[in-house]
């Protein structure tokens, strides 16, 4: 029978060979000697202090707790994406990676110290509340966050299906901490959807990138396309949290035929990347608007700057959250799991997304629509609208044709009339489709 002092030595030595590991992994082996000199010493201090508070500290502590703690401490310092998982953390992570999942449906991030939404999952309960790009959760079920780990946030905020979590949250512009009191649901495992904004543009919707989001992609591409009249599309991925790197590499190649997606940089060669867009089947050559803003992040602002820097759209919008590190899942021996920041992502032209973000070509803040605007807009009297009024040739058989509006036209009247960076997107689609017919070159002029 192995006793609570073996199993606690052994768990402190297992630590210093994970340290040392680490340290040889570095491939600097000229200061292997002093680094692991300087390890044992720290090590020993740590020691000391899980000896101190398994002798003397008020209450029993379990080893393995103790042991947990220092790891979580450790990790946490390192930055804000970076976390240690027990084995039921690391199992709901893979869970979420593959779409379905149990929550309020948010992105979060430790910003300046502070838990910070990066973006709702569009449709998710937390979305749905009203909770917004840039909300500070100072407190979960009225436990202060100042000071909680990333992982630990989430694990509060997260729960049954039909239980409710209460949230206190500071937001910019408003003078008192808001409280919402969200019922949880299953987050839905659908990530794109799709209609047409006018006959030949067509709008898509990306609400984050889980591992079917390039497979969903392609069937709502191929469905518009099969007509052949499209001529534009606006591809929407505002408050986009992110997710899978591999869904934005493929995501990227579906509008590229060549140039570089995507390339990452880390401290070791193996975690050096540089993703290239091979030549697709389907080529895709109408005029792309991509819609971006503060809550638009990580994957989104990969497929974002791929597709800027190739010269294949245009972007619009606000600038982008700026989340350019790489985080590698590593899963350990007793089934728990480290998420450890690898490496930082740099657009094809070099630029690293960390922190600055994508700027859009064309810079529009978006204007929550005004329910009496419509009220005040004058109405104008046509012709058709006088009484005993001609019906001009063809009239009368475009009458009898006029139908009422399907779902998908409803969809993209209300999109169009509440959302101004969709009507720009949509307008600038228009003027390009006119613009490419105007001749630059002047006729030569008549011989008489």
């Amino acid at each position: 029978m192995v006793t609570s002092k073996r199993k606690f030595s052994i768990n402190i030595i297992l630590i210093g060979v994970f340290i040392l590991g680490l340290l040889f992994l570095n491939g600097n082996r000229s200061r292997v000697k002093a680094d692991s000199d300087d390890v044992y010493k720290n090590i020993e201090i740590l020691t000391e202090v899980l000896r101190q508070i398994e002798k003397n500290y008020v209450e029993p502590q379990k080893a393995k707790d103790l042991v947990y703690s220092a790891i979580k401490g450790m990790v946490s310092s390192l930055d804000p994406h970076s976390s240690f998982m027990t084995k039921e953390e690391y199992n709901e992570l893979m869970t979420e990676t593959k779409g379905s999942f149990s929550g309020i449906g948010i992105e979060i991030t430790v910003k300046d110290k502070v838990l910070t939404v990066v973006s709702p999952i569009e449709g998710t309960p937390a979305y749905l509340a009203g909770m917004k790009a840039g909300d500070k959760i100072i407190k979960v079920e009225g436990e202060s966050t100042l000071d909680m780990s990333l992982m630990e946030a989430v694990k509060k905020i997260r729960g049954p299906e039909g239980s409710t979590v209460n949230l206190t949250v500071l937001r910019e512009g408003v003078e008192k901490p808001l409280e919402f009191a969200i019922t949880r649901g299953v987050i839905p495992l659908k990530s794109v959807r799709y209609f047409f904004l006018a006959p030949d543009i067509g709008y898509v919707r990306v609400s984050n990138f889980q591992s079917n989001t390039a497979e969903e992609l392609t069937q709502a591409l191929e469905t518009m396309e099969k007509n052949g009249k499209m001529k534009g599309l606006v591809l929407d991925m505002r408050n986009n949290p992110g997710g899978l790197l591999s869904q934005a590499i493929d995501v990227s190649e579906l509008f590229l035929d060549s140039g570089i997606i995507v390339s990452t940089k880390g401290r070791t060669g193996s975690h050096d990347i540089e993703a290239r867009a091979h030549k697709n089947s389907r080529p895709r050559t109408y005029p792309l608007i991509v819609l971006v803003n503060g809550g638009s992040a990580s994957a989104a602002e990969i497929v974002a700057g791929a597709l800027q820097d190739n010269n294949r759209a245009l972007i619009l919008g606000s600038r982008t959250f700026g989340k350019g590190s790489v985080q590698t899942i590593l899963p350990l021996s007793d089934g728990s799991g480290l998420r450890l920041t690898t490496a930082r992502y740099y657009t094809p032209s070099g630029k690293s997304i960390q922190s600055s973000g994508i700027t859009p070509d064309v810079e529009i803040k978006f204007i929550a629509p005004d329910k009496d605007v419509k009220k005040k807009m004058p109405r104008f009297i046509r012709e058709e609208d006088l009484r005993g009024h001609m019906i001009g040739e063809g009239g009368e058989k475009k009458a009898k044709e006029k139908k009422s509006e399907t779902d998908e036209e409803k969809k993209a009247g209300e999109l169009l009339e509440n959302d101004n960076q969709v009507r720009q997107a949509l307008q600038l689609l228009k003027s390009w489709a006119v613009f490419s017919k105007i001749s630059l070159k002047p006729k030569s002029a008549m011989v008489k």
